[in-house]
C-alpha cells in the first residue's frame, strides 16, 4: 500500500486529520491498490488453501459460535470480513459526501457468511464484487462533496480519531483492511506450507 499509516499508528496525528490530504481520485486508487494487494497475497492459492485454518494463537472471536471462537481465520473468512467493513464505511462516506448527516445506527454492514466461500473462485469473486461496489459508492459522491458534513458518533470515538467526514469514513474502512494484511499474509504462508507438506 502506498499509504503510510504510521503517523496514525504512532498517535502523532488523528485519522481524521491524516485523511484530509486525499482526493476522490486518491480514494479510487487506494481501493484498487488494496484489493490488488489482497489478490497478490492470495496468489495461486487453490480451493484447499483458501479454506485452510491456520494456527493463530491470538485468535479470539467473541462473536463466533463457541466451537469457532479460538479458531484461526482462513483466507475466505478474512476476505469476507475486511471487504464487508470497507464497504460499510464507503457506503457511509457516500451519504456524508451528499450532505446528509448519518447516525451511528443502523449500521450499513453486510458480511457474507464466510462458511459459504469454499473455493478460490468464490473468494476472488468476493474481492472483485467489493471493488465494483466500493468504486460505485465513490461515484455517488456529490460534486463537489460536502466535506463539512460529519457522522454522528460517540464522544469517545470522535476524541480518538477526530470528526468523521466523507474522506475520513472511507479511510477508516481502508485502515481496517490494512490492519489485516499481515494476518492475510501469515494465513497464506501457512496454507502454502501445509499444501507443500501434504504434496497437494
Amino acid at each position: 500500500m502506498s499509504i503510510d499509516f504510521s503517523p496514525v499508528s504512532d498517535e502523532t496525528v488523528k485519522l481524521a486529520d491524516f485523511s484530509q490530504q486525499f482526493s476522490l481520485n486518491d480514494l479510487r486508487h487506494f481501493t484498487n491498490e488494496s484489493l490488488d494487494l489482497m489478490l497478490s497475497i492470495i496468489g495461486d492459492a487453490d480451493d484447499a488453501q483458501v479454506t485452510f485454518f491456520p494456527d493463530d494463537p491470538a485468535a479470539d472471536d467473541q462473536f463466533a459460535p463457541a466451537e469457532e471462537r479460538y479458531q484461526g481465520w482462513n483466507l475466505a473468512h478474512i476476505v469476507a470480513h475486511v471487504t464487508a467493513s470497507a464497504e460499510e464505511w464507503v457506503a457511509v462516506s457516500s451519504i456524508l459526501a451528499r450532505g446528509i448527516v448519518y447516525t451511528p445506527e443502523p449500521r450499513l454492514r453486510y458480511e457474507p457468511d464466510w462458511h459459504t466461500l469454499k473455493t478460490r473462485a468464490q473468494v476472488i469473486q468476493r474481492i472483485e464484487e467489493s471493488r465494483r461496489m466500493r468504486l460505485a459508492y465513490l461515484d455517488a459522491w456529490a460534486d463537489p462533496p460536502h466535506l463539512e458534513v460529519f457522522r454522528e458518533l460517540s464522544e469517545r470515538f470522535t476524541a480518538k480519531i477526530g470528526a468523521v467526514n466523507a474522506v475520513t469514513a472511507f479511510v477508516f474502512g481502508l485502515r481496517h483492511e490494512y490492519d489485516h494484511y499481515d494476518q492475510l499474509r501469515e494465513t497464506a504462508r501457512q496454507a502454502r506450507e501445509s499444501a507443500a507438506v501434504s504434496g497437494d
